[in-house]
């Protein structure tokens, strides 16, 4: 089977990632080709650049622009009960199990703002599990990080959050979770107690601890199958035996090099428990 040839732009945006690995230890080699060149032309634009090679000599010499890229360039899209099934599934099917430990250590990979730590943060101390979990909420991204430690969301978007909490299985009214202030909706200090957030990248850093969930949602669908393995191997090296793996809507185990070491607990929702 003879490759395409690979366009001039191709070699460009492979040297650019090369270059940002070896310089600033960003590895952007191995994510969707597509999409990626899609969000670098769109960044492109907006910095008024008209090629590659001007876009390597600003990113090289401008840590500002570096950090425009980087929230360009990784993906933020998130909200609070994403996909409410999911939840309601994990209340139905995975809080049964954790209530069996005494001790729940949860991962949050890929957490960019937080809305998602803090809505299973919600979802745990309505299922009084919370004072025995600890949640690391970790992201590549330092600017985004620090959004999600402030607990500050926008006013604007409780409205649609709280009908995405009720068909959660929400069980409590939501707004006693948050004050309203001018714009902002500022969620109870509580919800943080049980939450370390910490920069860990996907890519280049190794496992720090043994946990009894993994959630990493609509983060893989971003990576070629090279970066999805690896980020695999990752995972099931960092769950115990049992321990619970959650997936993206648009993700799966399937035809991966893992597939048979999981078994999937809640029907379309991509919920998978680690085998022995």
């Amino acid at each position: 089977m003879i490759l395409p040839k690979p366009t001039l732009e191709d070699i460009e945006i492979q040297l650019l990632l090369q270059g940002m690995y070896q310089y600033y230890g960003y590895d952007f080699r191995n994510y969707a080709l597509s999409s990626l060149k899609r969000r670098i032309r769109n960044f492109m634009h907006l910095e008024g650049l008209s090629n590659i090679s001007a876009l390597q000599e600003r990113l090289f010499h401008d840590r500002t622009c570096l950090e425009r890229f980087l929230l360009s360039v990784t993906v933020n899209v998130t909200s609070m009960f994403r996909d409410p099934s999911f939840y309601l599934a994990f209340r139905n099917q995975v809080i049964p199990m954790l209530r069996t430990y005494p001790f729940i250590r949860i991962w949050h990979a890929g957490c960019s703002s937080g809305e998602e730590v803090y809505s299973m943060a919600i979802l745990l101390q309505e299922e009084n599990l919370y004072h025995r979990c600890r949640i690391y909420a970790t992201d590549t991204n330092e600017k985004v990080l620090k959004n999600a430690k402030s607990g500050i969301f926008p006013l604007r978007m409780m409205q649609e959050y709280t009908q995405l909490y009720l068909k959660s299985g929400g069980k409590q009214s939501f707004s006693k979770y948050y004050t309203a202030a001018y714009d902002n909706a500022i969620f109870q200090a509580s919800l943080k107690e049980n939450i370390i957030f910490a920069q860990h990248n996907l890519v280049t850093d190794s496992s720090f601890n043994e946990f009894n969930v993994i959630l990493c949602r609509n983060v893989l669908i971003y990576f070629n199958q090279i970066l999805q393995k690896q980020v695999h191997e990752l995972f099931y090296n960092s769950l115990c035996t049992f321990g619970i793996l959650g997936l993206g809507r648009q993700e799966s185990i399937k035809f991966t090099a893992y597939e048979d070491y999981y078994d999937e607990i809640a029907n379309g929702e991509k919920l998978y428990r680690r085998l022995n």
